[in-house]
């Protein structure tokens, strides 16, 4: 983690499942290249290289989205002094997407974007694509305490399904690692526990703004339902709530080929709302 600058503010990259934090090193670039002060934790447990991820995944086992949200609700609180720094802002991918809106509602941040989130409480909608993903892990009950592996079949799959087949061996090959099976067993379960994990509090009229960043063409988060969650915000609190589409992108939208279209996109909103 770089030092902080008060002179700049800090924007927290959160990544989903399957991913390593390093694959937001393009984007840390880019943020920091716009003025930003940027970091990239991973997941409490996440080791600090994919290398060490795949050669252990027991250590991320058991974590659920109630850990990685006071995990990096702490990270947060180490970067900002009340009255002194500017208040960071938090984006995150997937499951670091509803991670993003936790973060933003709970009043940790300034503003969020959240990319092809996963779901949050409420969002009734149960795309078939999804499902086929999820059940690498559903269908594994011992998945609920431990960690859960793509095939590059699957990956291909869930996030690579609009690039060729060199891209999608690459990207594998350079980012996947093994990741908890928790989050898709509480998000599976959201609309059924009043008090799930994947609750956001979205009658949150005071918090700052939020930017969905759908892509049409993905098959782990479609689009339908990154345009869901942001109609139940909208819904509920007349907060700033911006959708943008990507309509030949999937899951892959961060980290393959055309990641510094949807980087821009999301600089372009933070720079619009003064942040």
């Amino acid at each position: 983690m770089t030092e902080f600058s008060a002179s700049r503010r800090a924007v927290v990259f959160v990544h989903g499942l399957w991913l390593h934090a390093d694959s937001w090193t393009p984007w840390m670039d880019r943020f920091a290249e716009a003025g930003y002060d940027p970091h990239n934790p991973g997941w409490p447990g996440a080791p600090a290289t994919v290398a060490e991820a795949r050669e252990h995944p027991e250590l991320a086992g058991g974590v659920g989205i109630d850990d990685v949200v006071a995990h990096y609700a702490d990270v947060l609180d180490g970067l900002y002094v009340d009255g002194l720094d500017p208040r960071p802002v938090v984006v995150g991918h997937s499951f670091g997407g509803l991670v993003a809106q936790r973060l933003l509602t709970e009043d940790r941040v300034a503003a969020a974007v959240a990319i092809d989130p996963a779901p949050l409480r409420g969002n009734i909608l149960l795309p078939p694509s999804s499902l086929r993903v999820a059940a690498v892990a559903l269908t594994t009950p011992a998945s609920f305490r431990g960690t859960v592996a793509l095939t590059p079949e699957e990956f291909r799959y869930g996030f690579a399904n609009e690039l060729s087949d060199d891209e999608a061996a690459a990207l594998y090959d350079q980012w996947t690692i093994p990741s908890p099976g928790r989050p898709l067993f509480e998000d599976a379960a959201a609309n059924l526990l009043p008090g799930s994990p994947a609750r956001v509090d979205t009658r949150d009229a005071d918090r700052g703004p939020l930017l969905f960043i759908g892509g049409g063409m993905d098959h782990t988060a479609p689009a339908s339902l990154t345009r869901t969650s942001a109609r139940i915000h909208r819904k509920h609190s007349g907060a700033v709530t911006d959708l943008v589409e990507f309509p030949d992108r999937g899951h892959s939208l961060t980290i393959d080929h055309g990641w510094a279209e949807v980087a821009d996109a999301a600089l372009a909103w933070l720079k619009e709302k003064g942040l």
